[in-house]
């Protein structure tokens, strides 16, 4: 068998037929919904997004405010009339896959974005579709992305929109007709990059990071001219090959924090989310993500703390100079990304009023900062962790277990937070009412180890994780209990006392980003497919919606003719249901549909039924040696395959569940998509160069057998009630 830990985790990605509509010759245009009414003339220039706080109608960048707060000061909507919100429109998307758009909305028209980066600008009162642009993303882009081929949305500024796209390109549209007014590709194409995060814009530059850590990539985040796309300025966030000239003198010192030739390993370090802007200070934030490949020991040799990497890095708006950072993870090897939300808001601390940050990344801690100067103020764990016993208030770093660092101990860890966090990318939100953030968190348990043999490999998943110690047991007692350690909640937490208010336990443990309101309320989605709306208080659930489908995204409000609206885009996605299996079904809805949902006051528009499940084909029977071959089989699929069509072969609706597939019923049906490329156009590609006929065939065994193994317990399944939304609040 060929090094398969070299090979591996190209199939990491989709190995199945997405609904990537696009692959049309020709630029991009807008599609036009039948009489499409015009839409308003759109002017938001930096005085409006400066004092977006006080134009309570619109939602005008990303967070809303510049401090992302994500907190909407309308008050018609409240703890006493919530009970009859209702469905005021639905917009079906063209898309089943991820959805992970936060839309803004600006003089009655709200700007969205849907799976392969594509936009939609709808009528915010009737949810009528006005244009749609798809920018064509070519379809193998999609193994390229780590993490689903999600976008999380665009930034206005005078008539135009912009987004950004999986395959690297910042594009600006116009506002009234979605045509495109420029382009230009902010990557190394040749390079696995992506783009799933929304640009924000700051004193007319349109700011933008992208993704690829996973694949050998060097981080940035660039700054483009708003007017004409000129690039502005870019600042690296690791340092580079020293034989080449320093970008900026910042680098120096950091790339003393580093060892070994780690920038033939790219360094990683990638600006894929968080972004917040004072306009006081004049500061851009920044969070920075994790180091590839995430194996500090094969990384970075010898350790260091490997800077910017799981770093909050806060540079001047105007040209990018370096001015402060605090790094939540030093010599970060698992995955612990300081991409999460940042917010910024004004507290009483010790007696005293602080500016501050706060961020809840994945490592499990909860920081509070002075954004004036990087100082760390408070740092406690929101969760339960493992890799550290907390925060050294003298020095600012984490008190780290040494059991945690499997690469150099070479032994299995079992780290709580794993690379999913104890919060990922999902928006938490702050109410200057209440002072207390909200917070989606969840406890997933992962199993590291420090891998044998290990050659980079620029076209594969760059660990640097021993791929044979990651699967969950394929016996289903064992599974029950690692599903019983599964957890997740929305949690009220106190930044000043660093203590938790109240909790609600969800049913699973990826659920949505949060919006609080003035009208005393929080709303989150979840993923077994519940809307809901709690007292911002108490936690007391208040109502709640059918969404039929997993919502991951974080939900907003706005107001057109006096109405107020609460919108949010549903449709689950992103690497956990992807990639996590049987966890990831754990209180999760197992069908994914994507639309954009609007609530009022006493609306009472319905959603169509969703078609009943058909229960799943008899597989194929079992083929092939189960003593000899099918443990290869096994090792090649969690080598290439889980990351997009689940652990152990187990899918979670996003992605086709192989094990239902009709293409594994025949050699020739899989081989035609598997190393044909037939599908390639839909984001499966051909992975003939790297996997040989008889290792696929390999893989569709296994298939097979995790089908055979399965199939009486998923019609039975199928037949059971669902599992409920989500738990009464409980106190901690």
């Amino acid at each position: 068998m060929r090094s398969t830990a070299r090979l591996a985790l190209v199939c990491l990605l989709p190995l199945a037929a997405c609904d990537h509509s696009s692959g049309s010759e020709g630029p991009a245009q807008p599609s036009q919904a039948p009489e499409a009414a015009p839409t308003p003339a759109l002017e938001v220039n930096a005085a409006r997004l400066v004092g977006a706080d006080h134009d309570q109608d619109n939602w005008l960048s990303h967070g809303r405010t510049y401090d992302e707060q994500r907190f909407s000061p309308l008050t018609s909507i409240s703890t006493g009339n919530v009970g009859t919100l209702g469905l005021a429109w639905s917009l079906d998307l063209d898309t089943s896959r991820g959805q992970e758009a936060t839309p803004l909305v600006a003089d009655g028209v709200m700007y969205s974005t849907s799976a392969w980066s594509k936009v939609q600008a709808i009528d915010a009162a009737t949810g009528k579709l006005l244009w749609q642009y798809d920018p064509k993303v070519p379809g193998e882009t999609g193994v390229k992305a780590c993490c689903d081929v999600v976008n999380r949305g665009v930034a206005l500024w005078k008539g135009r929109v912009y987004v950004g796209t999986l395959d690297g390109r910042l594009v600006a549209l116009d506002a009234k007709t979605g045509k495109e007014a420029w382009s230009v590709v902010t990557v190394d194409q040749t390079k696995k990059y992506t783009i799933t995060g929304a640009p924000r814009i700051v004193k007319g530059k349109v700011l933008i990071g992208n993704g690829g850590a996973e694949f050998g990539v060097r981080g940035y985040v660039s700054a483009y001219d708003a007017d004409d796309g000129k690039l502005a300025w870019r600042f690296y966030t690791v340092p580079g090959d020293p034989s080449q000239p320093v970008e900026a003198p910042i680098l120096t010192k950091a790339a003393a924090t580093w060892k070994g030739e780690y920038w033939k390993l790219g360094g990683g370090g990638t600006v894929w989310d968080s972004m917040a802007y004072d306009p006081e200070l004049d500061l851009l934030y920044i969070g920075v993500g994790n180091g590839s490949p995430w194996n500090q020991r094969l990384r970075s040799p010898g350790g260091g703390d490997n800077l910017f990497l799981s770093s909050i890095v806060a540079l001047k708006a105007e040209t990018g100079e370096y001015v402060w950072h605090y790094q939540t993870t030093p010599g970060e090897s698992w995955d612990y990304t300081a991409t999460q939300h940042i917010v910024l808001a004004d507290l009483t601390l010790d007696g005293q009023p602080r500016k501050v940050l706060m961020q809840a990344p994945k490592n499990g801690f909860f920081y509070v900062l002075d954004r004036t100067n990087g100082k760390l103020l408070s740092a406690q764990p929101f969760t339960t962790i493992n890799w550290a016993s907390g925060v050294d208030m003298k020095t600012g770093r984490p008190l780290q277990n040494p059991a945690a660092h499997f690469g150099d101990t070479h032994k299995p860890w079992i780290a709580l937070p794993g690379p999913l966090g104890s919060h990922n990318w999902q928006p938490m939100s702050f109410s200057p009412q209440t002072h207390l953030v909200y917070l989606p968190v969840h406890d997933v348990a992962f199993a590291y180890g420090d891998p044998k043999t290990f050659t980079p490999d620029p076209l594969a998943f760059n660990s640097g994780i021993d791929p044979s110690i990651i699967a969950m047991p394929e016996d289903p007692k064992a599974m029950a209990g690692v599903l019983a350690t599964v957890h997740g909640y929305l949690k009220a937490w106190d930044p000043v006392t660093q203590k938790e208010v109240w909790r609600v336990e969800q049913a699973g443990a990826w659920n949505g980003g949060v919006l609080s309101t003035a009208g005393g309320l929080v709303f989150e989605g979840n993923g077994a497919g519940t809307f809901n709306a709690y007292s911002a208080d108490k936690g007391a659930p208040l109502w709640s919606f059918n969404a039929q489908t997993g919502i991951v995204a974080a939900p907003i409000s706005y107001a057109v003719g006096g109405q107020q609206y609460i919108a949010v885009v549903v449709g689950s996605g992103g690497t956990f249901p992807l990639a996590f299996g049987e966890i990831a079904r754990k209180g999760a809805i197992a069908t994914n549909r994507s639309r954009v949902l609007a609530f009022r006051l006493g609306a009472m528009a319905q959603l169509p039924a969703p078609p009943p499940m058909p229960p799943p084909a008899k597989p194929p029977e079992r083929f092939g040696d189960a003593t000899k071959q099918l443990p290869i089989g096994k090792l090649l699929f969690e080598s290439y395959c889980n990351v997009c069509h689940g652990d152990s072969a187990v899918g979670a609706g996003v992605l086709p569940d192989l094990r239902w597939s009709p293409m594994n019923v025949t050699p020739e049906l899989w081989k035609s998509v598997v190393l044909d490329g037939k599908r390639a156009q839909n984001g499966m590609v051909t992975f003939a160069p790297v996997l040989t006929p008889e290792f696929a065939e390999l893989i569709r065994m296994y298939v097979v057998a995790r089908a055979n193994d399965t199939y009486a317990a998923t019609l039975s399944a199928m037949q059971a009630p669902p599992p409920p939304g989500d738990a009464a609040p409980s106190k901690p």
